[in-house]
């Protein structure tokens, strides 16, 4: 087998469209997501794809100018391909975390074109045949051509959760808050629970509760059935204080993204369960390499959602297949 090369890297910068405008803490997604496609080409004419966001912005141009560090490197040698982007010294000049990870997602592509086997193969092999999934539910403005999709009461809150249940089979359901005062989305979130007996619910405001707003919210949702409360307020300090008064388990995509937080949450525990987000974590492997690290100290994982499209979802797909200690139903903006 002639091992690949690569050739060639173009990123293509896509707008796709949303049901309706999604809300949250810092406004909202404004009728589509944003994201860059990248494609890796080789010299045995096998095309990597990977994927990335960038905040409603395009990354062609960091992509560009890492394409002198790509060119003629072997995609299977992606620990290499690591250090040349994102070492620990030259991440204290530049966050190339994420591009890494888009590039990384693309290498698994090609060598698994090579190779003929699924990405899931050369993480480890699947653990599992299916990874479920949570609805991913969202106060919404109307969709500003049609006036559909519009979720501002807890009326068409759960009319919509109970819609989602139907199409898709979700037996677990997030609210993403930090939109309306918290009594307003307490009296929401806890009508969305009452709607569906013997579901189970999360709910995560984005960070934008003070501390104690977190710790009054939170005690009126113990009697419900939480997965976790994710990222009520900011910062490790503020989500200890959190989890010494609430008795629900606290989950984080916020303040545990890299592996220097996640050492100084096990060493001072914050929150319970990790959220690996491929990309925030830069890359399938750093994922599993931190789900193993939570396995060893008893931590629990579930798989992040960034607002990805096809691609980053079959890395989230493959991310749940392999782990062994996946205790929760995966986020996915993909149904929106």
């Amino acid at each position: 087998m002639k091992r690949p090369k690569i050739t060639d890297v173009r990123a293509t910068t896509v707008t796709v469209p949303l049901e309706a405008p999604l809300r949250h803490s810092n406004g909202a997604h404004w009728g589509r997501f944003v994201r860059t496609v990248v494609e890796v080409d080789t010299d045995v004419g096998v095309t990597g794809l990977g994927e990335m966001g960038g905040g409603g912005e395009s990354a062609e141009l960091a992509f560009k100018g890492l394409r002198s560090y790509l060119l003629g490197h072997d995609p299977f040698e992606l620990e290499a391909l690591r250090f040349k982007i994102c070492n620990p010294t030259a991440s204290l000049y530049n966050n190339r975390t994420q591009l890494f990870a888009a590039l990384e997602f693309a290498c698994i592509d090609i060598v698994g074109k090579v190779l003929g086997v699924p990405a899931c193969d050369l993480l480890g092999g699947k653990m599992r045949d299916t990874v479920p999934f949570a609805s991913y539910l969202f106060f919404r403005h109307p969709n500003q051509d049609t006036g559909a999709g519009e979720v501002r009461t807890a009326e068409q809150l759960v009319a919509h959760a109970l819609a989602l249940e139907a199409e898709c089979g979700f037996t677990v359901h997030k609210l993403k808050g930090g939109v309306f005062p918290p009594d307003y989305e307490l009296e929401a979130f806890r009508a969305l629970a009452a709607a569906l007996p013997g579901d189970r619910v999360r709910y995560d405001p984005n960070s934008a509760f003070s501390v104690e707003e977190a710790i009054r919210f939170g005690r009126r949702i113990e009697d419900l059935d939480n997965d976790y409360f994710e990222d009520p307020t900011w910062g490790l300090n503020g989500m200890r204080r959190v989890r010494e008064n609430v008795r629900i388990p606290l989950a984080t995509n916020a303040v545990v993204v890299n592996f220097e937080q996640l050492s100084a949450n096990i060493l001072d525990p914050a929150v319970d369960v990790i959220l690996l987000d491929t990309t925030f974590w830069g890359g399938i492997r750093n994922c599993i390499k931190a789900a193993a690290v939570c396995d060893t100290f008893q931590l629990g994982i579930a798989v992040h959602s960034s607002g990805e499209l096809g691609i980053q979802l079959a890395t989230m797909l493959h991310l749940g297949a392999v782990v062994p200690n996946l205790a929760f139903s995966a986020d996915a903006h993909y149904h929106h």
